[in-house]
């Protein structure tokens, strides 16, 4: 979306759902069996304003953590890493910055989550394609939306200078080079892109299949998705080749 930013399409996200929900429901609050059918359903109440959380902030709070403040920095890794030790958690390698911290707000922030809340200001190091953050150096205008402990909503204030989108790639190819197939490749073309002009814009993506999900209590997500997992056509083809030499013989 053109000339807007995160805090906009956070505005948006709380009305197109929570609106949703009521014209569905005639109410904010739907039950769903999220520990399976036999069991009790929970409530979810979907009335907004939603729950907002800093990721960095609150999980210093709710951790009783002190994150050093520069995020690339080998301290950082290194508290992170003995962080995740201390608490048991357990991230395999390669262990980036951006994956301890992924798992550290998996384990204490996500788990807070079952109402509709948004987690937002992500570090720089984990969101490659967002804007940096005009009031908190090291971070991005970003924020994902979680309902039942579940990511649904992912959107950011996009980045759009090209120089600092070329380091941004630059830094994640890094990641990628140690082993962290997550870590985003070096796209010199988006960059070249850029440097025609992207007014301030957007990006927003949610994933209908959970939302679905929620709205009609399914447990599995095979019960919400039109059409079946296919298989590569050259496999297929494969097979059917297989099938025939069988048979000729």
């Amino acid at each position: 979306m053109a000339y807007a930013d995160y805090n906009d399409l956070m505005s948006l996200t709380e009305q197109m759902l929570s609106g949703m929900v009521k014209e569905l429901t005639g109410g904010y609050i739907i039950k769903y069996h999220a520990n399976g059918m036999d069991k009790d359903p929970i409530e979810i109440d979907f009335t907004p304003p939603f729950r907002r959380i800093d990721m960095i902030e609150d999980l210093e709070k709710v951790a009783n953590l002190s994150i050093p403040k520069d995020l690339a920095s080998d301290e950082a890794n290194k508290y992170l890493a003995d962080a995740c030790t201390k608490f048991e958690i357990r991230c395999a390698p390669p262990q980036t910055t951006s994956r301890l911290l992924d798992k550290l707000v998996g384990h204490f922030l996500e788990e807070m989550c079952v109402n509709p809340t948004f987690i937002i200001n992500h570090p720089e190091i984990m969101s490659p394609l967002a804007k940096w953050h005009r009031s908190k150096p090291g971070l991005t205008e970003r924020f994902e939306l979680f309902v039942n402990k579940h990511e649904l909503c992912n959107a950011y204030t996009e980045l759009n200078v090209p120089f600092v989108q070329r380091q941004r790639f630059a830094d994640q190819l890094k990641d990628r080079q140690s082993g962290d197939d997550e870590a985003m490749a070096f796209d010199e073309t988006f960059c070249t892109t850029l440097e025609y002009g992207l007014p301030p814009t957007t990006g927003w993506g949610i994933g209908i299949d959970r939302l679905a999900m929620i709205l009609t209590d399914s447990q599995n997500i095979k019960e919400v998705i039109f059409f079946p997992a296919m298989r590569p056509q050259e496999e297929t083809s494969k097979e059917s080749q297989n099938k025939l030499s069988e048979v000729s013989e």
